[in-house]
């Protein structure tokens, strides 16, 4: 099936305004057209679209040119407005107001100007953020590392990339979830089953119930009580009685939520919704009804019995299922709670591997060989020298060094063995830049994820990951050094 990309006349791009005495207008506009140089001149825009083509011809049947040049203009909107949003680290909402308002913006993600300007709302935003699987995504992060290491003067690159030297960290990547969890999500359950009904009886279906503002009223005050109850005389006694008080509230919610999830699954013909649009609201309410027991008898152990709960058995949200328990021992932050992230680096700050765990993951020395094996199976070679702290050093992964005969930069866990590293000027200078994989990781979570993720599950959670380890990387390599002739020549143009 031919999937070559139909030329068609490229929308009319804005002129961009000269801003004068902005520094950073200045900077972001740099950025930018280095990016644009990048997707064009590496051929991963155009490489991108072409699988994107293949993956729909394959899904549909009938297709016209018309389609398909549809399909090729919005592959590539797509494909910058994910770049764009992530760079600025923007909401949907946000961005799609910024995106409206910016000519910059507007030019860098091909959006016409005759007969007007169209800005994608942020519903489409949103269907852009999920328009592709992370597989595809991350062929496209390799095939950048590729194209810098082995064929720099496609991207101007006054040096090809350095893929010899390899530094690797972990980190927990927060779930957006309510802290403490115990009595928490109860109060949560109960929201969301109220507003569920409060959108259920706005249709004209009712049942014998008070207004679902009472209990969401009721609730919040228990919620206050239960806050202030620690400061009280017999502290323990009294949030006793307040859990009790709250308890029973969620046993009427829930009956209430039974008897309104069957009246809309029988009756749902007498309200505007079609039978997907009331499957929506089914769904909301059976999520929470199927978790709620289990919460229940979590806060009972906890408060009432003061027991405590296996962290493989414990609820720590109804919306994210996927979070897990991670103990990390770190200054602040003792047990975080979200998913672990493995992040690797090259020594320009280019990031060639990275993985986020659904389960618990295993312990970091047992992370590395395969993560040296994916690097393998991306680049078709192996770094020559591994860098990392001592929570990957292990006689497995030292003998597994000297087997691919790769340098071993690993931290010894032991003092004495770490003295006697010390005195080799390589080891040395490899843990001196190894400590800098912190930082980017910082960078990573806070100027490209947003802490906390707003993305919800963990497909859509590892999706954004690897939109952000795409973004980030392409702009890292716009800071790179350029060839002086490439520059001088286009500075000149």
């Amino acid at each position: 099936m031919n999937r070559q990309i139909i030329p068609f006349q490229p929308p009319l791009a804005p002129v961009l305004p000269t801003i004068e005495g902005n520094v950073d207008y200045r900077l972001l506009r740099e950025q930018l057209l280095r990016i644009d140089q990048q997707l064009q001149c590496s051929g991963l825009e155009t490489q991108f679209i072409e699988a994107d083509l293949h993956l729909w011809m394959t899904q549909n049947k009938t297709l016209t040119p018309k389609a398909q040049q549809n399909r090729q203009l919005h592959c590539r909107r797509a494909l910058r407005c994910n770049i764009a949003r992530t760079l600025l680290n923007e909401h949907f909402r946000d961005f799609a107001a910024r995106l409206a308002d910016s000519p910059l913006l507007q030019w860098f993600v091909g959006l016409g100007v005759v007969p007007c300007v169209v800005v994608p709302a942020k519903s489409t935003l949103q269907r852009y953020a999920v328009w592709w699987p992370e597989e595809q995504v991350r062929q496209v992060v390799y095939q950048l590392v590729q194209t810098a290491a082995r064929q720099p003067e496609k991207l101007e690159l006054q040096k090809p990339l350095d893929l010899n030297s390899y530094f690797l960290d972990t980190t927990c990547l927060a779930a957006n979830i309510h802290y403490p969890v115990d009595w928490v999500l109860l109060r949560d359950a109960t929201r969301t089953l109220m507003k569920a009904l409060q959108l259920i009886r706005q249709q004209g279906l009712k049942h014998r119930m008070e207004a679902p503002e009472q209990f969401l009223s009721r609730m919040n005050r228990l919620c206050m009580e239960m806050n202030h109850a620690s400061s009280k005389p017999k502290n323990r006694r009294s949030r006793k009685s307040v859990f009790r008080k709250i308890d029973q509230l969620v046993g009427t919610v829930r009956g209430h939520a039974r008897r309104y999830r069957d009246l809309l699954d029988q009756r749902w013909q007498e309200t505007d919704w079609t039978r997907p649009q009331a499957e929506q609201v089914l769904a909301r309410i059976d999520r929470i009804l199927e978790l709620l027991p289990k919460a229940r008898k979590q806060a009972r152990e906890r408060i009432i019995s003061g027991r405590q709960v296996e962290s493989k058995d414990k609820i720590l949200s109804l919306y994210e299922h996927q979070t897990r328990v991670i103990v990390r021992h770190k200054a602040g932050a003792e047990v975080e709670f979200g998913n672990t992230l493995l992040l690797g680096e090259t020594r320009q700050g280019v990031i060639i591997d990275w993985k986020l765990f659904e389960e618990s993951a295993p312990a970091d020395a047992r992370l590395l060989l395969s993560s040296l094996d994916r690097i393998q199976t991306a680049f078709g070679q192996s770094p020559k020298a591994v860098g990392t702290d001592r929570g990957f050093d292990s006689q497995s992964n030292r003998a597994g060094l000297q087997q691919r005969r790769i340098y071993n930069a690993l931290c010894p866990r032991e003092p004495q063995q770490l003295k006697k590293r010390n005195g080799s000027w390589k080891f040395k200078r490899l843990q001196k830049r190894r400590g800098q994989i912190e930082p980017r990781v910082a960078i990573l979570k806070s100027n490209f994820l947003g802490q906390p993720m707003r993305s919800k599950g963990f497909v859509h959670r590892n999706l954004s990951v690897t939109w952000a380890v795409l973004t980030h990387d392409l702009w890292v390599i716009a800071r790179l050094p350029r060839a002086q002739a490439a520059h001088a020549t286009r500075r000149a143009a």
